[in-house]
This record gives C-alpha cells, sequence and structure tokens, in this order.
C-alpha cells in the first residue's frame, strides 16, 4: 500500500445514478492506479433530506460493480465531535461569527449596494453580520443564528490535476460562507474538510461541479492547520438539457444489475476504455493518464 488515500462521499438523499457512477469509478480508479486506500464516506448530517435505507442501497449499487470501500465505511453522522472541536478551535482564533441574515435580507442589501450574484446566480455574501459582538463561548449556539467563517480576501490560487491552475477570490465571489446552519446542522464545507483531514486524505477525486468550493475547502483547512490533499475534478454527465445529470433534475438510479454496462457507461465518460468483463482497462488508461510518478 502506498501512502495514497482517495474516498467516495455520497448523500444519501437518492441511489446512486449515472453521474454519480462516473465520481465513484473515477476516485475507485485513481485509488487503484496509485495502489492506494479508497473509502466510502456517506454524507447524511442533514437528516431531513436523506432518504431511509438509501445508504445501504448505495452501498450495494457499490457492491455490485465490485467497488468495494478498503477500510470500514465512514458515517457523517457519527463523526460529529470532530466537527464541534474544529468549531471550538475556529472560535478560539476568532475567525466565525453568528449571522441572523435570511436570504432575503442579503439580496436586498447586495443589490442595494450595487452588487451581483455571482456566475451560478448564488448571493455573495455582504458581511452585514461580521463586525457583531457575542460573549465567547456563551454564544457559541445562539437559537436561531447561522455561523459564518471569515474568509481571507484575495486570491486563492491552487492547482487541479487536469483542470490546470485554478484561482478564486473567495471574499469577492463568496463572502463569509456558513460552517454551521441556522437549523444547527453543519454545513458541508466545514465537514467535508474535517472528514477528509480525520481520515488523512491525500487525494479529492470529484466531479466539476464541485470545484468551486474547492477554493472555501483550502481556506478552512489552513485556518484548521490541515494538509491541503490534490485535488482532480472530472468530466460530468450532461442530462438531456445540457446541465449536470443529477437526483434534483429526475435521473434514473443506476442499473447496476448490469454492472459492467453501468461502468462503461461511466468509462466512457471519462474518456476511458473498457471492453472485457474487468475494468483492467479502464484502470490501464487511468494509469496512463493521471498516475503520478516520483523520482
Amino acid at each position: 500500500m502506498s501512502g495514497y488515500i482517495g474516498r467516495f462521499a455520497p448523500s444519501p438523499t437518492g441511489p446512486l445514478h449515472a453521474g454519480s457512477m462516473v465520481a465513484a469509478l473515477a476516485s475507485w480508479l485513481d485509488a487503484k492506479a496509485h495502489q492506494g486506500t479508497w473509502i466510502v464516506r456517506i454524507e447524511d448530517l442533514d437528516q431531513d433530506r436523506c432518504v431511509k435505507g438509501i445508504d445501504q442501497f448505495i452501498l450495494q449499487q457499490l457492491t455490485k460493480c465490485q467497488l468495494l470501500s478498503t477500510e470500514p465505511v465512514q458515517w457523517q453522522s457519527k463523526r460529529v465531535r470532530g466537527y464541534e472541536s474544529a468549531f471550538e478551535t475556529l472560535n478560539e482564533l476568532n475567525l466565525i461569527y453568528p449571522c441572523h441574515c435570511t436570504r432575503a435580507k442579503i439580496l436586498s442589501e447586495l443589490l442595494g449596494n450595487g452588487g451581483q450574484l455571482t456566475r451560478n446566480q448564488s448571493k455573495i455574501y455582504p458581511g452585514t453580520c461580521r463586525s457583531l459582538e457575542f460573549k465567547d463561548h456563551e454564544d457559541l449556539h445562539i437559537q436561531g443564528a447561522a455561523w459564518r467563517f471569515k474568509v481571507t480576501p484575495g486570491p486563492l490560487v491552487w492547482e487541479d490535476r487536469r483542470l490546470g491552475i485554478q484561482h478564486q477570490d473567495v471574499s469577492a465571489e463568496v463572502g463569509d460562507f456558513i460552517i454551521k446552519r441556522s437549523d444547527c446542522v453543519w454545513a458541508y464545507q466545514l465537514s467535508v474538510v474535517v472528514d477528509d483531514a480525520q481520515s488523512k486524505i491525500t487525494h479529492i477525486v470529484r466531479g466539476a461541479d464541485l470545484v468551486d468550493n474547492t477554493a472555501r475547502q483550502i481556506q478552512l483547512q489552513k485556518a484548521l492547520g490541515y494538509p491541503v490533499p490534490k485535488y482532480l475534478h472530472t468530466q460530468l454527465l450532461l442530462g438531456p438539457n445540457g446541465e449536470k445529470l443529477s437526483k434534483q433534475n429526475g435521473a434514473a438510479p443506476a442499473n447496476t444489475s448490469h454492472p459492467l454496462e453501468c461502468l462503461n457507461t461511466a468509462a466512457q465518460t471519462l474518456g476511458l476504455q473498457m471492453q472485457s468483463s474487468s475494468v483492467s482497462e479502464a484502470l490501464a488508461f487511468w494509469s496512463e493518464q493521471w498516475l503520478e510518478r516520483y523520482p
């Protein structure tokens, strides 16, 4: 085994669909190419969105395709203490603050000050509550407040293994972002960073729709003293409307009763070839293209 540790982290809000299988196969292939560890992590923190039993169904889908977690499967809902610890560290560093702003208030203030929406029509937080004072530990669980991370201004530059040099000014393009929601659910940005650090993830392979999150996650990693993994964002499988295939736009569950056909579809999206009853061809092509070779 090498020092490589990768992961696949689906949300149990519905079965894996063809687009999900692209991310699963890519992350599995990268781990196998590097003779590393591949971990499956179920991102089930938002219980209101999770569907009962879907986590087990997802694991069955992966098993049918022989995409097996090297280590015991992880569930985010069992890892809450890690998020609490990171939250407390950020508070000690004076890097978080409570926010009572509604989406309507943010939009009104943003547009009223001549601000703009981002390219994906999300709202750039204008920093309304950043200067408010609160009584340290006594107010850490203020009812009805979300908690935001104070981002560092200026461009953050990082390199994606497939996309090349990337840069984003989180302060200008996103603003201070939420790490704990007003309903006390730990937000994606914090939970994924803590999980990856605790599992010692060295390489993250995921869909290109998540590339926009990377700069925020790197800021959190640096603030918490975590190492920054290497990233590779893969091609996306698009639906008939030209948008990313997703549960939100009615993507059908992946038909894993025919695993080779299912994996072939994913491999083709990744630009790989797979013709036999195994994934050996796909692995060979992936290794030729993405294997990191060290002197």
